[in-house]
């Protein structure tokens, strides 16, 4: 997904833009086109815009592929190791770094385009962020850096089982969010009575089918609430939070809800992100860029 967003001085975004031609579908290297095309009219608008850019453009199958700044990393670490690439019209990227946590077992932890996030978020609070999606991560903030993280598949075993497994023959995907059938299956991570693993529990999907406990337009948010309930439950095993704890969420609006909702099960003080982290964060990360690279 290519996705772009014009903002002000003071990170308010004007407009976004949002196609299907994500870094998969770019062929030989096809990036410049891409982006001239994607964002002409607003040259053609506002003159020369100085562009950055986050997320998986700076992977290994990207634009160019950025290092990892290491944690624990204040905003002024990921500003030092921007990099600028001079385009042929005379515009200029600048590519935003991700991050590794070496700290991680039994592999070093990556995040690309999630720091942008955290530093949009905010870094002067001593706390843990959660950031959903396909692969979600657990941010640790302390002393005004990103401190640690652990990253947390949930996003994407949730869209294999409901596309691509035992389940897809049978789930039919409802109007809208069922709530209720997220509820039920986000407690089945508090049952205490129960010696079910999250591999039993996926199966219990199905058989919840069965035996006529789901019906069919239940069973992807069900589905949905027993995913994100094992991955606050293992979050919480493994010291991400204590009951009572604030726990930030930064995410688009139906997984942010989802994760409020996860959060207070887990009775934790959800603090929703208002939105629009990265724009912040890369209005942020530009203006200490343009300080180190000219003084104040």
């Amino acid at each position: 997904m290519f996705r772009a967003l014009l903002i002000d001085a003071s990170a308010r975004v004007i407009e976004r833009i949002e196609t299907s031609e994500g870094i998969q579908f770019v062929r030989d290297g096809g990036f410049e086109p891409i982006l001239e095309r994607s964002i002409a009219a607003w040259g053609r608008s506002h003159g020369a815009l100085p562009i950055y850019a986050a997320g998986m453009i700076g992977s290994r199958n990207g634009w160019i592929e950025m290092p990892y700044v290491d944690t624990p990393a204040h905003a002024e670490a990921i500003a030092k190791a921007v990099k600028a690439v001079k385009l042929g019209d005379g515009a200029v990227v600048v590519f935003i770094p991700g991050l590794t946590d070496k700290s991680a077992h039994p592999f070093p932890d990556v995040m690309r385009g999630e720091e942008t996030q955290l530093v949009g978020f905010g870094l002067n609070r001593d706390m843990t962020v959660v950031l959903p999606g396909t692969h979600s991560k657990w941010a640790r903030l302390e002393g005004g850096a990103i401190a640690r993280f652990r990253t947390y598949v949930a996003g994407e075993v949730f869209a294999t089982l409901s596309r691509h497994s035992f389940l897809a023959g049978v789930a039919q995907q409802p109007e809208k969010p069922d709530w209720q059938a997220f509820l039920r299956g986000l407690d089945t991570a508090l049952d205490r009575e129960s010696s079910l693993g999250l591999l039993s529990r996926l199966f219990c999907v199905r058989t919840g089918w069965l035996a006529g406990g789901l019906r069919p337009t239940e069973m992807i948010d069900y589905l949905s609430g027993v995913v994100i309930g094992a991955e606050f439950h293992e979050a919480r095993s493994f010291g991400w939070f204590r009951p009572g704890d604030e726990v930030g969420i930064v995410g688009g609006a139906d997984l942010a809800e989802r994760y409020r909702c996860a959060a207070e099960t887990f009775a934790l003080k959800p603090v929703l992100d208002p939105g629009d982290a990265m724009a912040r964060g890369c209005r942020a990360i530009a203006d200490i860029a343009e300080k180190l690279a000219h003084g104040p």
